[in-house]
This record gives structure tokens, sequence and C-alpha cells, in this order.
């Protein structure tokens, strides 16, 4: 079996994705731009061969880099990235050399604009906010007149929380009218509640072989207010979370992927939605959650979600058993200008013998992620909030 793999050294965590497909059997074809000598070495390992290209963006490039694997190696059977920023890429080059193991080009469009998204979800009666994609001035006051404020506006095609802001009132949605962005945009009715996701791992059928849920805070505070990050993965998966996932996997139509579906789970009843603790579809992510997700999922459930991955590549099947043990596994950030209580070795005195994962972030992930980040496995949401309060108190409290 041939697997290209694009960028495998970004995230630098997804060698392990590489690494396991090795274990598999697979041959692992990466390509990047990366220098070889600059790749870890564990990825190094698990490559059969690595095509740097000048520049991923030059798509001439990356299907040249393509086709002398296909020359060398024979037919290629799969083509990932995992990475949002390559999906529309990576269902081209599926197009172009006939590689029916995942999304083509012309069914990506469903899980990158978020206008198309919302139709689907509504084609199938999964709750979600009310949409309105930005046209003129006068459509865009009809619709808050008709929703109410406040109002999210989002670039149609995006992920987090980049160029997304919170309009308030009518002189924030003239001032957003203003100085109209020249990329597509949706405006959606703003929901009061806390951000869930559903993470998959699915099969040829759309059927899971994995289940996590992860809560997340608004990424768009963290980045417009330069907020600490926290967020964890949870021991357990809600029943009507877990069938909402299910039903949006096989809505979408995908098979054979990581998925990252977000939800609203609401902190208020909201009229035609549902009562406080349901949840409401906020968007699709057909790849792995960011960051260090699939690990502190791998922490949470006790087992290896990318040894998962590849099984299901190679099988089709989970080829682990279900854990006994679950826990809570939490990540905590702290950004450079901010003041706090506890120093670092404190920190660890404290938590080193629960710390799964502790380390400086990359620069480009400073914003979202923090500089330093903290990881632990506990057992209770009390652990939970003590251990948040601990790393991201400062020296007032």
């Amino acid at each position: 079996m041939n697997f290209v793999f694009i960028s495998p050294h970004f995230p630098h965590t997804y060698w392990q994705f590489c690494d396991r497909l090795h274990r598999n059997g697979v041959h692992v074809l990466g390509i990047g731009d990366a220098p070889y000598d600059g790749l870890e070495e564990p990825l190094k390992a698990a490559l059969t061969e690595y095509y740097r290209v000048g520049s991923l963006e030059d798509y001439d490039q990356v299907y040249r880099a393509v086709a002398f694997f296909a020359f060398k190696y024979g037919r290629i059977d799969w083509i990932e990235s995992m990475n949002e920023y390559w999906l529309e890429q990576d269902a081209r080059l599926r197009t172009d050399f006939h590689v029916t193991t995942g999304i083509m080009s012309d069914r990506i469009g469903f899980i990158k604009e978020k206008s198309l998204m919302k139709q689907l979800y509504l084609d199938a009666g999964i709750p979600t906010a009310r949409q309105h994609v930005v046209s003129d001035r006068e459509a865009g006051r009809a619709f808050a007149e008709a929703v109410g404020y406040p109002l999210i506006v989002k670039p149609n095609i995006g992920v987090g929380a980049t160029n997304t802001w919170k309009l308030n009132g009518d002189a924030d949605l003239e001032a957003f009218y203003d100085h109209l962005p020249q990329v597509p945009y949706v405006m959606e009715e703003f929901i009061e509640g806390e951000i869930c996701s559903y993470d998959a791992i699915v099969d040829s059928r759309c059927e899971p072989l994995f289940e996590s849920m992860t809560w997340w805070p608004p990424v768009m505070n963290i980045v417009n207010e330069d907020l600490d990050l926290k967020y964890y993965t949870c021991p357990e998966v809600p029943e009507q979370l877990r069938d909402l996932g299910r039903r949006t996997v096989k809505t979408f139509g995908v098979a054979r992927r990581f998925v990252h579906l977000e939800f609203f789970r609401l902190t208020s009843p909201r009229k035609d939605l549902g009562d406080v603790g349901d949840f409401v579809a906020l968007e699709v992510n057909m790849r792995p959650a960011g960051g260090y997700t699939p690990d502190m999922m791998d922490f949470a459930h006790s087992t290896d979600v990318y040894q998962i991955y590849a099984n299901m590549v190679t099988d089709d099947r989970r080829g682990l058993p279900e854990a006994r043990e679950h826990y809570y596994c939490v990540y905590a950030s702290r950004k450079d200008g901010h003041r706090y209580a506890r120093t670092h070795e404190e920190i660890m005195a404290r938590y080193g013998h629960c710390m799964v994962m502790q380390e400086e972030m990359p620069p480009m992930n400073w914003p979202q992620m923090g500089r330093y980040m903290y990881t632990v496995k506990l057992r209770t949401m009390e652990e939970v909030n003590d251990f948040i309060r601990f790393v991201h108190g400062g020296p007032e409290e």
C-alpha cells in the first residue's frame, strides 16, 4: 500500500501517523517543503522516501512529486495531509490521480465552506444557528433585525478564529460594512454556549472506530483579548453529542477519516434550538483536532489514536481494545507579558507526577496556544479547575 503524506513534519507530532502506518507495512511517501536533514529522526525512520518541493503552495511541484512516486512505487492508494490548509489541494490531487479513499474535488466545498455546511445540517434536521451569506448592507441589516444582536461574522472558508468578530449592535454592523473584507463572509446569530467537539476516526461505512469529546474556550476571545488558553479532553462522550456526531458524519458522507466536529452546548435555552445542556452544530473539520489534541485523546482514553487510524487505513477496523481507564486530559498555557503567581518550578513540583506533556510551543502558535504549555491527566472536574487556577492564577489572586 502506498500512502502519500503531505507535509508530514507539521505539526511535529504527526510523525506518529507515519510511524504507525509504517508499522502496518505501508509505504509512507512524504512530500514537504522542509529539508530532509531537518526532519525529526522518528519521522525519517517511518518514511519510505521523502520528496522535497520548493513550495507546497505550488500545485505543479506537488503534482510532479506524486507522479514521481506513482512511477516508482505504482498506484497511489491514499493522499492525506491531515491539515486544514491543504484539504482542498489534497482533494485535487486525489481527483487527478484517481485516488478514491478520500474526499474528491466535487465534494470539498461541503467541508470547506461554512454556507454549504449549514445547508447540509438543515437538510438533515441537525439543530444549528441561523446564517446569512454576507452580501449588501441592506441584507445584513435585515438579518440582524430578524435574529437580533449579537452577531458573529467570519470568513466563509477558514479555521479557528482568524478574522472573526462579534457585532454587538448597529454601530458594529455599519463599521463591518464600511470595511467589508474582500473574501466571502458569513453572518450568524450568536449562540450562548460552550464549545465542545466530537472527534472520531470513522471506517469505510462512516461508522466510528474511536470517539472522544473535548471542551474548548471561545478561540476568538483567546486571540482577540490575548487570554490564556485552557481546554480539556473528557473521559466520556455524552449520548446526545455521540448521536449528533454520528448523524453529521453520515450526512456529510465522509468515510475513512479522522474528523473534528464542533458543537455548542447551550448555556441558556434557545427557541427552535434546544434547552440548557443541548448540543447545536457549529461547523465541521474533516481532519484531526489541532495542536496536541490527538495526544490528549490518547492520555484521556488510555489508547493510541495514531494506531487506530493506521488500522483503519490498512484493515478498516479499530484493532485495539477499549481501555478501562479514562481521564480528563487538561491543557493550560502561558503567554509572554502576563504575570503569574506561581513559577514553573512550583507547577512542576505540584503536578509533575501527573504531567504528560510540557514544552515551549512554536512561535506561530503563541497567539492561540500560548508559549509554554502544561498538560496533565486528572480524575475529576474539581482537579481540572484546581490545576487551571494554579497555572493561570495571577499575583493578585
